[in-house]
Formats: C-alpha cells, structure tokens, sequence
C-alpha cells in the first residue's frame, strides 16, 4: 500500500488554517480507509477553495470510491469547512 503524505500545513500558505482543519477531518477518516488497505492524503487547496486529495493504496481501484467520496470525505470536509466549494480526487 502506498502511504499518505500527510504535508505540513504551514505548506498550504494562505490556507493554512483550512488545510489544518481539512487535516484533522481526514486523519479521521484515515482508520477506516487503512482497515481496507488504503488511504487518503490532502494534496492542494486551490484559491478558489477546491481541495485536491489523492487516493492510496486499494482505494484507488475500489468500486466504492464513488461512494466514499461523497459520504466520507466530502462530508468530512465540508462539515468541517464549509467554505470549501468543490473536493477533488486527482487519481480517480
């Protein structure tokens, strides 16, 4: 399984705050993806509040991706910083 780079949030510039936020949110997620061998990690925070994440591990060829990505992480985050305006998985 290939690992989840978790970045520094001080890397985010501007949006380092949100990426702090949009951190902690995952790293709750992170339990359930690793118990079927995958894992997420947060990549980009465009300036028009896209946040860009990257699949690891079986969640990339998972038929229930879709899925988690929608009820999972996008709830997450959104519940978390609803500013956000769109979530992205650039390896999907």
């Amino acid at each position: 399984m290939s690992e989840a780079q978790i970045i520094n949030p001080e890397n985010f510039g501007k949006h380092r705050a949100l990426a702090r936020k949009i951190q902690e949110a995952l790293s709750e997620l992170r339990p359930y993806l690793e118990a079927d061998s995958g894992n997420i990690s947060l990549v980009e925070i465009t300036d028009d509040l896209v946040v860009k994440v990257q699949l690891h591990g079986a969640c990339v060829d998972c038929s229930m991706i879709n899925m988690t990505m929608k009820g999972g992480v996008e709830s997450a985050i959104k519940n978390v910083a609803p500013e956000v305006t769109a979530i992205e998985a650039i390896n999907i």
